[in-house]
């Protein structure tokens, strides 16, 4: 009777473990091993040019897990997803990209969840200019 009981407790305090991890916001799906800016390579900087196809909200290792803010740029070459920042950051600066825009992009090449894309450093729409990092990839918009 004593080990049942024990047994049942063990399963019992594990079963209350995991409801709190998981309460907690405790992650169980793996991730890259490189996050944020150690993701940035200034030797695969490149300039792109395209119009925004989609705009998306998404976790997301360049913003370390949090909700990232990303485009989809149609270029000559293709898609690219272009991951900008958080979307706390992004809407505290009060950014707005729509599809349709027309977008140059610096950034560095990447490739995340099966899709080619550019990390931005800065983006040129008509005469504005946003810098997001800067040439070592860490993030220059903070909120």
């Amino acid at each position: 009777m004593k080990l049942s009981s024990l047994l049942l407790g063990i399963v019992f305090a594990g079963v209350v473990i995991a409801v709190l991890l998981l309460v907690l916001g405790v992650r169980f799906h793996p991730t890259t091993s490189l996050q944020g800016a150690a993701l940035y390579n200034s030797a695969n900087e490149v300039t792109v040019k395209g119009v925004v196809t989609a705009v998306d909200e998404f976790a997301c290792p360049v913003s370390e897990g949090e909700l990232g803010s990303h485009l989809m740029l149609k270029t000559a070459d293709g898609v690219l997803q272009i991951h900008l920042a958080p979307a706390r950051v992004v809407h505290g600066q009060n950014l707005v990209f729509s599809p349709g825009d027309q977008l140059q992009v610096v950034g560095a090449r990447v490739e995340l969840f099966g899709k080619s894309g550019l990390i931005a450093q800065e983006i040129t729409r008509g005469n504005e200019s946003y810098i997001f990092r800067d040439h070592d990839g860490k993030l220059l918009m903070v909120q």
